[in-house]
């Protein structure tokens, strides 16, 4: 079952680019996308002020996470790299904008983990919640530890 914030994400990416279709969810006029620059598009006949680089995550940061997930014979074809490097970027504008969504509803400006955490619920991601919650409060504890 497809939670309704996302179909609602779905369904205005399609509406405003048909030929792209479900991909963009980070454009659709909310407001900024996050990572995407607000554009949501690939550059084609959308937003093409916005840079190739300046939307996806640096491939060698891609390739280090696939290669700590791999065994150490593993090898990742370049076009998976990219695969990895578009989808990875999309996911996080699909988040940042839900969390940039609800910021602006709350008036607040600026977007903090907590925001993302719920975004990640909201979007059907809940399995993911607790073990981010934990994280994100041992990040906190450590960070607090290094202004004092």
């Amino acid at each position: 079952m497809v939670p309704p914030a996302r179909q609602r994400r779905m369904a205005e990416a399609s509406q405003s680019n048909p030929a792209e279709g479900a991909r963009s969810y980070g454009g659709g006029g909310s407001g900024g996308g996050g990572v995407s620059g607000g554009g949501g598009g690939d550059g084609g006949d959308g937003d093409s002020s916005v840079r190739e680089q300046d939307r996806f995550l640096p491939i060698a940061n891609i390739t280090r996470i696939l290669n700590k997930a791999l065994p150490n014979h593993a090898k990742v074809a370049k076009e998976t790299k990219e695969t990895m490097q578009e989808c990875v970027s999309e996911f996080i504008s699909f988040i940042t904008s839900e969390a940039c969504e609800r910021c602006m509803t709350l008036k607040k400006k600026t977007i903090n983990g907590d925001d993302v955490l719920w975004s990640m619920a909201t979007l059907g991601f809940e399995d993911y919640v607790p073990p981010l919650k934990l994280y994100l409060g041992k990040y906190r504890q450590v960070r607090v530890g290094y202004i004092c």
